[in-house]
């Protein structure tokens, strides 16, 4: 379709597999699931469940940045956590991102792809429309 488009911010590593950083398509932003990966697939801040969750914003940023959106636009995160006893710290830190509306958002246990990621988190965003 021609208004899609492939969304890599400046900085960011190649995937680990075969899909994109974030896809914009008919204004609306999905994001993949962004972990808290340095330029070179390395986990950043291992055992800080609060900071892996500000870096994995701030690559959210970048993506929506990319297609001219902010966390105003996010309607909905999928958010997966490798153990719930950092729910807290990562809640204290979503709440900074979103201190007006709250997107509508899921949170569940899981293993990652690297057992030091504590955090990874899939955004769907809708770029607002200015006429």
């Amino acid at each position: 379709r021609m208004n899609d488009r492939v969304l890599i911010p400046a900085g960011t590593a190649a995937p680990l597999g075969p899909f994109s950083p974030g896809m914009f398509a008919d204004n609306v932003i999905y994001t993949a699931g962004i972990l808290p990966f340095d330029e070179n697939n390395e986990v950043v801040h291992p055992g800080d469940a609060a900071a892996q969750t500000r870096h994995v914003f701030e690559t959210i940023r970048g993506i929506l940045a990319e297609a001219g959106a902010g966390f105003e636009d996010v309607v909905f995160n999928h958010v997966f956590v490798a153990d719930f006893a950092d729910y807290a710290a990562i809640n204290a830190v979503y709440a900074e991102y979103f201190p007006d509306t709250k997107p509508a958002r899921y949170c569940i246990q899981v293993g990652l792809v690297k057992p030091e990621a504590k955090i990874e988190i899939a955004t769907i965003a809708h770029k607002r429309v200015t006429s």
